[in-house]
């Protein structure tokens, strides 16, 4: 072996060492700054896809003993081929819907199911997830509990029922319920930073979600000012709700919702770790399709549920507005809702979350379409999707 080849041997073995021992100095830093769960998160679990339902711990939610069922329209399915094929992009639905990675889409008007397909190896009975879904039923607990007297009202300062945020710094006092709803805290939220986890990263991946929600935070701005999307919001919803309630969130949740819904499956709220025990409040409802559609039908209802108000009707009339902050024509944020400028005189708004999950509300159509899928399939995320939504229901009688 010449000495040029024993040289190279000898930097790339060092260069190999030296490469080792930074990542095993980083790697020691961060569990020791945050948590070693989280790390191990982090590099050794593959997380962050719509089948994390199966490895995360879990609360559980217990169907209906008197589910309610929507009436079947299969009459009617052509008539939807054609509206969503008045789309130059959409030649046939069901290899549309396939070819973008839907796990399953209902269209249901007039409290019928007109349409209903899966694709993915899923069916009726296959559990889909809600990543930010998920923070829709956060927003329709806190308007319950504020109805119930549990919150005194969205305009409470948050450190009201999390003082010890005050105590870290004071300004977390002019931090409103509603400013959490509406995604404009003034939280800190940083996804572009060098070593340090990306925000992202920690409040979907950490293993104890209050005790980072309690000591990662940090006000960087004015709230009710500047729209960011971000996840630290859902996690001290998830605070407040607990505390406020004394109850675990998913327990609230079955009794203000999931029972009075007459959901047809069990499902479950994924939880940071066992040991924690808290909600991911930020996206982790586990439920099958036809179950999200119910939600869907409350809202569209205006939070009445067969004659009984689930939700308060100017809960959902606040929630679905337009809060002006997102400088966009066509798509606007309320409280933990989408909304999208459609058919003039009318709402259209829809719950959202990661891969393309949908419930998408059409009032002037009377109208519930759900999508749960493996990938958005379509660039241009929000728009997109709620695009496609919204001509659809333009076409649709």
């Amino acid at each position: 072996m010449n000495n040029t080849l024993k040289r190279l041997l000898r930097y790339g073995l060092w260069g190999a060492l030296i490469f080792l021992g930074l990542f095993v100095l980083l790697y020691g830093y961060i569990s020791l700054r945050y948590s070693p769960g989280y790390m191990v998160n982090e590099i050794f679990r593959d997380l962050g896809t719509p089948y994390d339902y199966r490895v995360l711990p879990e609360r559980k939610l217990a169907a209906s003993s008197d589910p309610f069922m929507f009436t079947v329209d299969d009459t009617r399915e052509a008539r939807v081929q054609q509206a969503f094929q008045t789309n130059p992009a959409i030649t046939d639905l069901d290899t549309f819907l396939a070819d973008t990675g839907t796990q399953a889409f209902l269209v249901i008007q007039d409290d019928m199911v007109i349409y209903e397909r899966y694709f993915m190896g899923t069916q009726r009975d296959s559990i889909v997830t809600s990543f930010s879904v998920a923070k829709s039923f956060d927003s329709a607990l806190i308007g319950i509990a504020i109805q119930e007297g549990y919150i005194h009202s969205v305009e409470d300062p948050i450190t009201d029922y999390i003082p010890e945020l005050a105590e870290r710094d004071v300004h977390f006092q002019e931090i409103q319920i509603r400013h959490l709803l509406m995604m404009a805290s003034g939280l800190r939220y940083n996804d572009d930073r060098l070593i340090l986890p990306e925000d992202d990263n920690l409040t979907y991946l950490f293993d104890d979600l209050r005790h980072l929600a309690l000591t990662e935070t940090e006000v960087v701005g004015s709230p009710g000012k500047t729209f960011v999307y971000n996840n630290y919001n859902p996690l001290l919803l998830g605070l407040i709700l607990e505390r406020a309630t004394g109850r675990p969130v998913t327990t609230y949740l079955q009794e203000k919702l999931w029972t009075p819904l007459g959901m047809e499956f069990d499902g479950s709220w994924s939880l940071d770790s066992e040991a924690s025990g808290f909600e991911k409040m930020e996206s982790g409802i586990n439920a099958r399709a036809i179950d999200f559609a119910k939600f869907g039908r409350l809202f569209l209802n205006d939070g009445n549920w067969d004659g009984t108000q689930v939700v308060p009707t100017e809960w959902v009339a606040e929630s679905t507005r337009d809060y002006g902050l997102i400088p966009e024509d066509s798509i606007y944020y309320g409280y933990m809702w989408w909304g999208r400028n459609c058919i003039p005189g009318t709402k259209d708004y829809f719950a959202m979350g990661n891969f393309g999950q949908f419930i998408y509300v059409s009032t002037g159509k009377n109208l519930v379409i759900v999508r749960n899928a493996e990938s958005y399939g379509l660039d241009d995320e929000v728009d997109a999707w709620s695009g496609i939504f919204c001509e659809f229901s333009k076409s649709l009688p």
